[in-house]
């Protein structure tokens, strides 16, 4: 509930005093994940491949001609009847993500297409008017909260890798025997109770039916470029796309992920990629990796007795920043680095193709091919700029692979024919003298599956983060800018906006304001996180003012707004025990003269807080 302010001036509170209260234990928890996601597809020992990474085929050679890759049991919303190559949505994977979005779950909001938007207002909805969903999502964000223990992407992606072994809600049952799951899929497995409880109570499935057209609207948006990059790979690598073989490529449209980041995942023969569109796009390059894993391990395991020579120069690489993986695993290794070659040969190098002039003559030949070979060697130079780069990185066949790709170019033959040529070519001791050459870079870059992209920080998320540095002023004149045109600035609307001023108004000296925009910020949000966290600054002010009654009605409000966050739970607990009070300030005296004016708070020695003090993130 808000407070209103008394007939009287609300008592005026030293700047410092007021600073210093305020500011104390109100950070926000950190988002539930970085901006990165997923896992890398080579790997050891035929674990499941998981958001940490594992591997796609078992350490043991095969028999002879046998594709080596441990028949894993295949993520449910694998189709054993369906095709090999689909492009598809998944209610499951839906109900996790909306359960990670209830949760605080806000990577890439801003980006996402306006679905994700819709799909958490009717969620949040449902809980506005609801005290048992709100209790049953308190639940599921506590565990979620509890389950935070890398503080990195892989706090999200172990619940997408138990989603692909989920049967179809409402059951929400584990489709295989845990030991046949990826280990990351096995730590979250004991969500499953309350995250049914929370989907039932939300009626989330609902919310599927509803949006399921716009799914599916979205998804046959992506079937012509994801369609694209098939045939153009296929026909690069001069194979037909793959049939019927036991083994799956498939693409899953999720919205409700942040779109800067594409989980993939290798289960024994089924390669995933869930991807969120931006803007109608997904990251295809990241796409096609996968797809080239897909193509390429079958050709390259089954001669992995062919690459036993290649073992020695694993030791010369032990000084390379690529993960330990590829160190002792010289299949995975060499996957990878044929997979790059591939990429640095059909790489977009962003140099103009030489068109000739439409009126040129026989004259004219000789200083057209002058031309087209000058922009030839430009764009050669880019690309071996990347081997270069991929080489220093530690992938040290990378060099070798694309120089055969120039010749497999040249050729009529497929890569399926010449790969065995290819292997079985390589010059040991040579490439060992080239390796010695390399001075290895200090770090790695991610992989292509684990790459995402840096979020711009903008609009009001800009605001906080002046707030950080302490430019007031600039968090100021953004959030000033929102009020006045709030579609102009990303964020999250005029709350936001007004409980960023009502921080700076702290920070300032002014309570009155602070008081102001803090009502505002309640009355204009929807995000539970600024209600409560404004409820709970309220509270704290009137404490400092001695108005005790008022201030644990902001608290029970704070708790009301059902954020569903621990540090938000406990700051609202804490102001019910105990009023909140700080050095110096004490309401513990006769105020029958003065009851009209309770006593301020004493002003700190230091003088005003700076701005940096204040710890608070942008909500989440």
């Amino acid at each position: 509930m808000l407070f209103s302010l008394p007939s009287g001036r609300f008592a005026p509170i030293a700047a410092a005093g007021l600073v210093a209260a305020c500011l104390i234990s109100m950070s926000f928890a950190t988002s539930l994940a970085a901006q990165s996601s997923s896992s890398n597809p080579a790997a050891q020992q035929g674990a499941s491949l998981s958001s940490s990474g594992s591997n796609s085929g078992s350490s043991s050679a095969p028999p002879s001609g046998q594709v080596a890759y441990k028949q894993e049991k295949s993520p449910s919303l694998v189709d054993p009847d369906g095709p090999s190559i689909a492009l598809t949505t998944s209610e499951t994977v839906f109900t996790v993500a909306a359960a990670l979005n209830a949760c605080g779950y806000n990577d890439g909001l801003a980006e996402s297409e306006p679905i994700r938007m819709e799909i958490r207002n009717s969620v949040d909805k449902v809980l506005a008017g609801s005290e048992s969903a709100r209790e049953k999502r308190d639940k599921v964000c506590l565990y979620i909260q509890q389950h935070n223990l890398t503080g990195t992407i892989r706090d999200v992606t172990q619940y997408i890798s138990l989603a692909l072994y989920l049967t179809p809600p409402p059951d929400l049952e584990i489709s295989t025997d845990l030991y046949d799951m990826p280990p990351d899929a096995t730590q979250v497995a004991d969500i499953l109770p309350v995250l049914r409880d929370f989907a039932a109570a939300v009626d989330l499935h609902g919310i599927w039916l509803i949006h399921h057209r716009d799914y599916e609207l979205i998804s046959s948006s992506l079937h012509d470029s994801l369609t694209k990059m098939i045939l153009s790979t296929s026909y690069y690598l001069k194979m037909p796309v793959p049939g019927y073989d036991g083994r799956r490529f498939l693409v899953v449209v999720e919205p409700m992920l942040s779109p800067d980041t594409i989980n993939a995942r290798i289960y024994g023969a089924d390669y995933v990629d869930i991807v969120s569109p931006r803007h109608g796009v997904i990251p295809m390059n990241e796409v096609r990796h996968t797809y080239l894993h897909y193509l390429i391990e079958p050709l390259l395991l089954q001669r992995r007795d062919s690459m036993d020579r290649f073992v020695p120069l694993l030791k010369l690489v032990q000084d390379a920043p690529i993960d330990y993986q590829y160190k002792s695993n010289v299949a995975s290794l060499t996957i990878e680095c044929l997979i790059k070659a591939i990429e640095a040969r059909t790489m977009d190098t962003g140099v103009t193709p030489y068109v000739p002039p439409p009126d040129a003559t026989r004259e004219d030949f000789e200083k057209i091919q002058s031309a087209k070979n000058a922009v030839a060697e430009k764009m050669e130079r880019v690309r071996q700029a990347r081997v270069d780069h991929d080489m220093n990185q530690g992938w040290v066949f990378t060099s070798y692979f694309y120089h055969e790709m120039l010749s497999f170019e040249k050729g009529p033959s497929s890569l399926s024919d010449v790969i065995g040529e290819m292997v079985y070519s390589m010059d040991v001791q040579h490439e060992a003298h080239l390796i010695r050459q390399i001075d290895f870079d200090p770090t790695v870059d991610p992989d292509v599956l684990s790459r995402s992209k840096p979020r711009r920080i903008e609009g009001l998320d800009l605001a906080e983060n002046d707030i950080e540095r302490g430019d007031l002023k600039s968090a100021v004149s953004l959030a000033q800018t929102a009020l006045a045109s709030p579609s102009s600035v990303p964020g999250q609307g005029a709350g936001r906006a007004d409980f960023i001023l009502a921080r700076v108004a702290i920070m300032t000296g002014q309570p009155t304001q602070a008081i102001d925009n803090f009502q505002k910020a309640v009355a204009a949000s929807h995000e539970p996180r600024i209600v409560a966290w404004s409820h709970i600054y309220l509270g704290r002010m009137l404490d400092l003012e001695c108005r005790r009654d008022q201030a644990i009605a902001e608290y029970k409000a704070a708790l009301a707004a059902r954020d569903g966050q621990l540090d938000t739970r406990l700051a609202a607990q804490r102001g019910l025990r105990a009023a909140y009070a700080v050095n110096g300030h004490s309401c513990e005296v006769d105020q029958s003269d003065d009851s009209d004016n309770p006593p301020p708070a004493q002003p700190s020695n230091s003088g005003a807080a700076p701005a940096t003090s204040d710890p608070v993130a942008a909500p989440n």
